[in-house]
């Protein structure tokens, strides 16, 4: 049975874990998932102060190390999570007004960056407690609250929660987007052959080159950056109050994380939450979490951006994903590299991103149609309903205990939510 499914996904045109590929090849397709992830992985140490080279090390670091830890057999690259923004700058502030300076104040604030680097530490290991708890009890009882009813609407919701981002970086320019975008669109519906999984890097050069000929190009960072330098590092600190107000952020990404695992086993069309094993890839999150934020990056998150290329793509080799890694490695002790990626039109890259965050949004509706689930039930709509409306609608539960305070919204809320009515909601139709 397992050979013959593996026959129809072969013919299907999929490349799979174990597939040849050659040294070339491995490349382009890596570089292509390192310029998928660029972006949104600078974007949370642009947005907080972090340093980008550093995420960018440790984005390449934490996914190899993932990739160790789950046995090589889970196509996923890690980058920034936009989860701990909220988080991190609160605490930033928080100790730069404990130093009687302004918020912006670059050592006090370094300083405040240090001890939220300290809370994340700790989120990671959150991430550790749960990894152990799912392997005592087995992932079978994890699963059991995560049917195609529950699965389906979240997978939907990671998709359409990055539709505004999407549509941000593409209207900062429609002609460059739009070019972007039909052209991967007309590479992977006509292209044949290799060309065929290559849309998204062809229509990075094409949006690119277009770029160029209109004048939308500025290669002033380009030209001032240096050609090697190590990321500066910086350790992480701890205290037992800004701890307490970015480590609770890993309650809500761990359902993020479960998510995003779904979502690639749907995309791959295998159960990864069986094997390699749910305990295993929270671990590895866990612990790529924890290293990056230790010598001063972000935490680190399964990329849903990258589970967009697959789908796109059916190259599903996790070997693609580690070549991606040692590019992100590459760049980020390369800063004219990373800085020539940089010059590319934030626009180009969000006509992209409409397909890429489109096609996961449709992986969750795949989701929902393979397994045949029945809308004719109430329960079922209600589900479907809450999960929806709860993720993409921007609600907020605040939620304080004792010290704790904090807030669950957007994705994390409506999964909980999702989770909690299908075990309570009667099947009686």
């Amino acid at each position: 049975m397992a050979n013959t499914d593996r026959n129809q996904r072969v013919d299907s045109g999929a490349i799979l874990e174990g597939d040849t590929l050659t040294t070339g090849k491995r490349a382009v397709l890596g570089l292509q998932h390192t310029f998928t992830m660029f972006g949104a992985t600078v974007l949370v140490p642009i947005i907080t102060g972090m340093n980008i080279s550093v995420a960018l090390f440790m984005a390449g670091v934490g996914t190899l190390l993932f990739h160790f830890i789950t046995k090589k057999k889970v196509p996923v690259f890690l980058g920034s999570s936009f989860a701990f923004i909220p988080p991190i700058l609160a605490a930033a502030a928080a100790v730069a007004a404990v130093n009687g300076v302004a918020y912006e104040a670059g050592d006090a604030y370094a300083e405040g960056l240090a001890y939220a680097q300290g809370g994340i530490v700790i989120a990671g290991l959150v991430y550790l407690v749960i990894a152990g708890l799912v392997q005592v009890f087995g992932y079978e009882k994890i699963v059991s609250f995560f049917p195609p009813i529950v699965t389906g609407p979240i997978i939907m919701t990671i998709g359409l929660l990055l539709a505004p981002t999407a549509i941000d970086m593409a209207q900062g320019n429609w002609f460059l987007a739009v070019v972007s975008l039909c052209t991967v669109a007309a590479v992977s519906i006509f292209a044949k052959g290799f060309i065929k999984v290559l849309p998204v890097l062809i229509g990075l050069f094409v949006g690119y080159m277009v770029s160029i000929m209109t004048g939308n190009v500025d290669f002033t960072p380009f030209v001032e950056a240096d050609w090697f330098g190590m990321p500066p590092f910086q350790m992480a600190k701890f205290n037992l109050e800004m701890i307490m107000m970015v480590a609770p952020v890993a309650i809500v990404t761990v359902v993020e994380h479960i998510g995003d695992v779904l979502a690639v086993g749907a995309t791959v069309e295998k159960n990864l939450v069986e094997e390699p094993g749910l305990s295993r890839t929270l671990m590895g999150d866990g612990l790529a979490t924890c290293v990056s934020a230790m010598f001063g990056g972000p935490a680190n998150t399964t990329y849903s951006e990258n589970t967009g290329v697959l789908a796109l793509t059916k190259v599903y080799n996790p070997v693609v994903m580690r070549v991606a890694a040692c590019f992100a490695i590459i760049l980020s002790i390369v800063p004219k590299l990373g800085a020539f990626i940089n010059t590319i039109p934030t626009a180009v890259v969000g006509g992209i991103s409409i397909i890429l965050f489109g096609m996961i949004a449709g992986v969750g509706v795949r989701t929902v149609v393979e397994n045949a689930v029945d809308f004719k039930k109430s329960r079922n709509l209600i589900i479907a309903a809450v999960i929806l409306i709860l993720g993409l609608g921007g609600a907020a539960l605040p939620v304080k205990m004792g010290i704790l305070n904090f807030s669950v919204s957007g994705m994390a809320l409506g999964a909980i939510a999702g989770i909690i009515l299908n075990k309570v909601l009667p099947d009686l139709e």
